[in-house]
């Protein structure tokens, strides 16, 4: 009984043995080789490029005062659409002392030349009236009078304006209101009530009391690579994404490209601007577009029609000449296909999809990437 123990582990041991080594042995073969299969189509292929900018108004314009002052009221808010020659805001004048004595003095000396003059025509007036005196001089000394008195209100309009920042005579133009100068929204309103602000002059350039901008002409402005520049054109239509808008999508108009370029991150990027197509509120969903909104502008740089192509990882490339390998008749196992290499012309490509000019048809089928199964990588 022993015996036929002995004899049966020892058969189930030679068969473990003999099964691991079949097992070894089949592992350690070459699996055959399988490629995809692919077939050439007719169709169009882009080549296109993403540029990254932002939203911007065409004209976008500082108001600024043209007297110094103190800010003591504001009219609008940031958001709020303006007329041109709307007030934004009002100026408290504070005058300067050397400005405003010189500004009494006049008037003073003024005074004193009119009630002089005011003297003297009244003695010619009397002589006159005796025919004492011509008419010329009494002319002449009415035009004195006349001249003496414009003189000491337009002394009294200077005081004003250097004291109070108005005049009686000038008040509807007074330049303590800050008006906008074109019709738009208002932007930004960098100043408070309080704040104060200066004239622009020689030495600076003044005190921002508003921007405003007009929202209804629109541009994207951006940068695009040196590259591939050299194959854009005034004129060519890009499709502008915001992301701030849920993906929308707007037309524009490539209306500018730099003649000069500029270095950033080590290369040379050349600005361009866009006109965007506004659209309705419907279309946006009832979003309103704003300044300095992130997007993305997609250029068309060319574009074939209904051409020839094939995958580009079917494509070897070796030197300055392109090939493919074809299929010669049909395999009965896989791993058995025989190709043929043979040479293409190419031409435009996407980065998925290859313009095939010459060298294949669309009844070639033609050598794909290697399908690699689970079995593969387990080997690996």
């Amino acid at each position: 009984m022993k015996k036929y123990i002995k004899l049966f582990v020892a058969a189930i041991v030679a068969l473990i043995f003999i099964g691991t080594f079949v097992f070894l042995w089949q592992k350690s073969q070459p699996k055959p080789v399988v490629y995809e299969e692919l077939t050439p189509q007719t169709q169009d292929i882009r080549k296109t490029t993403i540029i990254t900018g932002k939203i911007e108004p065409r004209n976008e314009v500082n108001v600024k005062p043209q007297i110094s002052g103190i800010i003591s009221e504001l009219l609008k808010e940031p958001g709020q659409h303006v007329q041109q020659g709307d007030v934004i805001a009002k100026v408290k004048v504070i005058p300067d002392m050397g400005s405003l004595s010189a500004a009494e003095s006049r008037v003073r000396l003024a005074d004193i030349n009119l009630r002089q003059v005011e003297t003297d025509f009244a003695r010619t007036q009397n002589l006159h009236n005796q025919q004492l005196v011509s008419d010329e001089d009494f002319e002449k000394a009415r035009q004195q009078l006349k001249q003496a008195q414009e003189e000491k209100a337009a002394a009294v309009d200077a005081l004003q304006v250097v004291r109070d920042g108005v005049s009686k005579s000038n008040a509807s133009a007074s330049s303590t209101l800050i008006r906008s100068t074109i019709t738009g929204v208002i932007l930004d309103i960098p100043v408070k009530v309080g704040n104060s602000v200066i004239n622009s002059n020689t030495f600076n350039d003044g005190t921002t009391i508003a921007t405003v901008a007009n929202m209804n002409d629109l541009i994207f402005r951006g940068n695009i690579d040196e590259t591939e520049v050299g194959q854009l054109a005034i004129g060519v239509p890009m499709k502008i994404t915001i992301g701030a808008l849920q993906d929308l999508s707007f037309d524009a108009t490539l209306e500018y490209i730099s003649p000069k370029a500029t270095e950033s991150n080590g290369a040379n990027q050349f600005e361009i601007k866009a006109a965007v197509a506004i659209p309705t509120s419907s279309a946006t969903g009832g979003n309103t577009l704003r300044s300095g909104y992130s997007a993305n502008a997609e250029i068309v740089l060319a574009a074939a029609s209904q051409v020839l192509a094939v995958p580009e990882s079917a494509i070897s490339f070796e030197v300055d000449s392109t090939f493919v390998y074809v299929l010669k008749g049909k395999a009965e196992k896989p791993g058995e296909q025989q190709y043929e290499r043979r040479a293409v012309s190419t031409g435009l490509s996407d980065g998925v999809n290859i313009e095939i000019k010459s060298g294949i048809t669309l009844n070639d089928h033609v050598r794909g990437p290697q399908i690699i199964t689970d079995e593969d990588t387990d080997n690996e």
